[in-house]
């Protein structure tokens, strides 16, 4: 079925309120980002799960390399599985823990295989195919059904709530200079460190603010994922991994800037990220450690460096972007190649191990899902995963919202700016859903 760029607007519309029947799904859209042309898909939904395995244990990564790939996989992998990638071989033991509270409780790991496939690809001609398979069988009728679904108009007004800090800005700039202090002392070079902001009666439906976030803050990782009555809401802008034949590629991102308010400022705001030696400094010491993760699943001398220091266009903030990839070894699988990278060095750091022990230390919250991975596996063994940021995650059985941002902290950053970027990244998406930021000086402001 061909469809033109205006109709399949509307159609993943639709599919959003079509999908909610399902106890699990993952939608996964593109948003018609040129920038990542390496993107085969722009839109698909899978819906159903037929068969699936989730778990929260140290059995979760074999579950997921016995789950045999004969077919479609959607899911994800937590940032919290890195205490089962992690062993002391001497002891057997593992070297991460995570022991940090947790107000969202999605599991470690989970991937399906779905019962319905929509997918949508685009062609030379600029209009896109649409197609959909309800387990392994061509099914026109249920287009057909998406299609004829009335559009509602968004009816989106944050009533009275409270949106909460887990640190206050004095704690934060507390454990900034302590985390420089490992760096000075050697123990990393760079860190991520994160925070998270919550609110703890939230009972707007998941779909309605995945569509005003993915209408208002458009990203080429988007992706709305449901696993019973938990959600993953997220507008990425950034790729993990995507195989394409013997092909890897992985495309760290690290540098942040906000968006001009007319062209002349944007261009200034586009040079002083691009000139910034801070940013440099991030961007490459994570590009390292790329290059060393994909050197594992990839043949001797093959990795290399596409493009560095990229400068790339989002909703509210430009993003420095390298692009790193190699040829695969023979013979080596998809679980092979993802876990050999996992967690993403991005949001890790360096030396990646050291780098996450202290960020449990010093952060108060799990990470779970955010900064963990959501894409798919294709048959054959091509895969598609992006870096969970920029996302929301909900618990709607106990009404929970959690949204978590966080930065490279490295030995010339200064703990203001670092507070003030992660407030950047957060209020893109409160402001998307028209939800203004918590002041400053107060522990906790309504939303609106």
């Amino acid at each position: 079925m061909l469809i033109s760029k205006s109709r399949l607007v509307k159609f993943k519309q639709k599919a959003v309120l079509w999908a909610k029947q399902f106890d699990t799904f993952c939608l996964l859209d593109n948003n018609f980002y040129s920038l990542y042309k390496n993107n085969e898909y722009e839109f698909m939904a899978a819906c159903g799960a037929k068969d699936q395995i989730k778990s929260s244990d140290g059995n979760a990564l074999n579950l997921w390399k016995e789950f045999h790939n004969d077919g479609w996989q959607f899911g994800f992998l937590s940032y919290d599985l890195k205490n089962y990638l992690e062993i002391n071989r001497k002891t057997g033991k593992a070297l991460l823990h995570s022991k940090n509270r947790d107000g969202i409780g999605m599991p470690e790991l989970h991937f399906f295989k779905p019962e319905i496939l929509i997918a949508v690809k685009q062609l030379k001609t600029g209009e896109f195919e649409l197609t959909c398979q309800e387990n392994g069988i061509d099914q026109q009728h249920i287009l057909d059904e998406i299609e004829a679904i009335d559009i509602p108009n968004i009816s989106f007004t944050p009533r009275d709530l409270t949106l909460k800090k887990r640190i206050e800005k004095s704690e934060y700039i507390q454990k900034v200079e302590a985390i420089k202090q490992h760096i000075i002392e050697g123990d990393v070079y760079e860190l991520n460190f994160c925070q998270e902001f919550y609110i703890e009666d939230f009972d707007y439906p998941a779909a309605t603010i995945y569509r005003v976030l993915n209408e208002r803050q458009r990203a080429p990782f988007s992706s709305f994922y449901k696993l019973n009555d938990k959600y993953l809401i997220c507008t990425s802008p950034e790729r993990f991994l995507k195989r394409t034949g013997n092909r890897i590629i992985s495309q760290p991102m690290k540098g942040t800037i906000a968006r001009g308010k007319d062209d002349i400022s944007d261009k200034q705001m586009i040079d002083t990220l691009r000139n910034s030696k801070k940013d440099q400094a991030e961007n490459i010491m994570i590009v390292d450690l790329v290059r060393n993760d994909l050197a594992k699943s990839c043949k001797p001398g093959t990795v290399k460096v596409d493009e560095l220091f990229g400068i790339y266009p989002f909703e509210g903030v430009h993003q420095m972007i390298s692009t790193v990839s190699g040829t695969l070894k023979d013979k080596i699988t998809p679980a092979e190649i993802i876990l050999d990278a996992f967690p993403m060095g991005s949001m890790t750091g360096a030396p990646k191990v050291k780098a996450m022990e202290l960020i449990e230390q010093y952060e108060s919250v799990r990470r779970g899902l955010f900064s963990g991975s959501v894409g798919y596996i294709a048959p054959g063994g091509d895969f598609n995963f992006n870096v969970v940021i920029r996302s929301i995650l909900l618990n709607t059985r106990n009404n929970y919202l959690s949204l978590q941002t966080g930065g490279a902290i490295v030995y010339d950053s200064d703990a203001e700016m670092e507070y003030e970027e992660s407030l950047l990244k957060a209020s893109t998406i409160l402001r998307a859903l028209g939800i203004e930021q918590a002041a400053e000086k107060q522990e906790t402001a309504p939303l609106i």
